[in-house]
């Protein structure tokens, strides 16, 4: 089968012509596997998809057209009202962000204290040393006000988890700017939890090219050069 080991970006699926060569074809969203409710996505055009197989094959389809270029994946879900973002809760988002970084890393490193396999070893030691501190504030649902005043006066505990997510999304390639397509990971899971991240992620771009470099990225989560 010569389309075994022949890859083909998402949206298309590989075909085999007459004579036997692999070539790439818009993935049919009819013949999509069928899903469950909880795979369910919106895509940016407002219309709820049963699955990102349907999504990407219709994006596909409609390459070449203003549709397919404004086509993407808005978030994880059925489409639902997301309100839109005031300028004091995108002020805000920084600190609820940097704190839930700082805890995904900590559970991290508990799961590894058991079974090692998620952080590397290097990354380990970095987080051993926020997960050792006693002054580290625990996770929780704590007010802004506490958030910014934790920030202040443990402002080394955030740094690295800012980084490490930089990293952890630059993948393709791994360059130093982030992409829509790399965002789109982190920003999809989120959006209906934290409804400013879109808003946020469009701030963060200074230079406004459509990417997001590590400058940008470090200063809108407000960490010093």
């Amino acid at each position: 089968d010569t389309c075994q080991n022949f890859h083909c970006k998402r949206g298309k699926v590989c075909h085999a012509d007459r004579q036997g060569k692999p070539h790439c074809i818009c993935q049919d969203p009819a013949a999509c596997p069928p899903t469950k409710d909880y795979e369910h996505v919106c895509g940016t055009d407002n219309k709820t998809y049963d699955g990102t197989c349907q999504l990407f094959g219709t994006k596909c389809q409609l390459e070449g057209t203003k549709m397919g270029r404004q086509l993407h994946l808005d978030y994880m879900g059925s489409c639902k009202h997301i309100p839109p973002c005031t300028d004091y809760e995108v002020d805000q988002f920084p600190l609820r962000m940097r704190d839930w970084l700082k805890n995904i890393l900590i559970q991290y490193y508990e799961r590894d204290l058991n079974a090692s396999g998620i952080l590397t070893e290097k990354q380990r030691n970095k987080v051993k040393k926020i997960y050792q501190n006693d002054k580290r504030l625990v996770a929780g649902d704590h007010p802004v006000e506490l958030l910014q005043h934790d920030f202040e006066k443990n402002y080394p505990m955030y740094v690295y988890p800012v980084h490490w997510q930089f990293h952890l999304l630059d993948q393709h390639p791994v360059d130093r700017l982030l992409t829509h397509s790399e965002l789109a990971p982190l920003r999809a899971s989120l959006v209906p939890m934290e409804h400013c991240i879109t808003r946020f992620f469009q701030e963060c771009d200074g230079d406004q090219d459509k990417l997001i470099a590590l400058k940008e990225w470090c200063h809108c989560f407000g960490i010093k050069e």
